[in-house]
């Protein structure tokens, strides 16, 4: 015999009816959600490691398309970029500003090819703007050329 707990909810519905507020999600147009994307500091880093999704929480910037971040010299992202050299790796990389409460608020995913910065003057000027929010040195700088830029606003249904 199971001795399993019930599921519990995160928090009970809010808004106008016992559901909640009625929402409808709106796709957002590539440059919108990279305007939207260039707004928030922090996102996450999908990419694959032995075979498996990983995901990682970093700070980004957005700079003329591209999402820039640093990693760790060692960290897993920095190797597989470093293994695939010139061509890249495939990464997704996701950030949102969503209100729980009001359940509003938008997503965007990017999705393209991540390479190493390797030009040191340019690594120099990105690890001004991004400071690592942990203890961790992060020396490497990688940057994301999106091939594809999707994103959803949710907003009040009419």
């Amino acid at each position: 015999m199971h001795d399993e707990a019930a599921p519990v909810p995160a928090e009970a519905p809010r808004g106008d009816s016992p559901a909640g507020p009625r929402r409808r999600a709106v796709d957002l147009r590539p440059d919108e959600a990279l305007r939207l994307l260039s707004g928030v500091p922090l996102g996450r880093i999908v990419f694959t490691e032995q075979a498996l999704p990983a995901v990682r929480p970093v700070n980004h910037v957005v700079d003329g398309g591209d999402v820039v971040i640093r990693t760790a010299e060692g960290a897993a992202l920095a190797r597989r970029a470093r293994e695939a050299g010139t061509r890249g790796v495939v990464v997704a990389y996701e950030a949102d500003e969503i209100d729980a409460v009001a359940r509003l608020g938008w997503s965007v995913v990017v999705t393209g090819y991540c390479r190493l910065v390797t030009d040191p003057e340019e690594a120099a000027r990105y690890a001004e703007v991004l400071r690592p929010w942990t203890d961790r040195h992060r020396e490497q700088v990688v940057r994301i050329r999106p091939d594809l830029v999707t994103g959803v606003r949710l907003v009040a249904a009419d």
